[in-house]
């Protein structure tokens, strides 16, 4: 059995969650620079048997695409070039930044500890997967 694989993609950073072997239980991975996240997922993706990657989808309120999506798009073009055999399947990502930040608030982080944007962005991509699985 195969992992699944979130991404919450953004422009410096992109926040990355996995599942369990079985599928059930998404968890925070990482943040990986933009710039280097091909080098990382080509190591990983075969590494721990990743067989679908999940990719945020931002959606502004009347269901029409954000403006980010104009970013995530090459971005998409160039995980099919380099992992054509895996599927990718896209999951409305609206609202997860700030569910990350609530979750951050509610378990207690302190005020600098909620600054890291890094953090943020790994757990709005566990948020990403976790809703994702709800649809399996």
């Amino acid at each position: 059995m195969g992992k699944i694989l979130a991404i919450d993609y953004g422009e410096k950073r992109i926040g990355l969650a996995v599942t369990d072997d079985m599928k059930m239980i998404a968890f925070g991975l990482t943040t990986v620079a933009t710039s280097e996240i091909f080098t990382y997922l080509t190591d990983y993706i075969p590494r721990e048997n990743v067989e679908t990657i999940v990719v945020g989808e931002p959606k502004q309120m009347n269901n029409t695409a954000s403006e980010s999506e104009v970013y995530i798009i090459p971005f998409l073009e160039k995980l099919k070039e380099k992992f054509p055999s895996t599927p990718i399947k896209r999951h409305d990502e609206r609202f997860t930044s700030k569910m990350a930040f609530q979750t951050m608030l509610d378990s207690g982080l302190k005020k600098k500890q909620r600054k890291n944007k890094a953090l943020i962005d790994e757990i709005s991509a566990t948020i990403i997967l976790q809703d994702f699985l709800k649809t399996l």
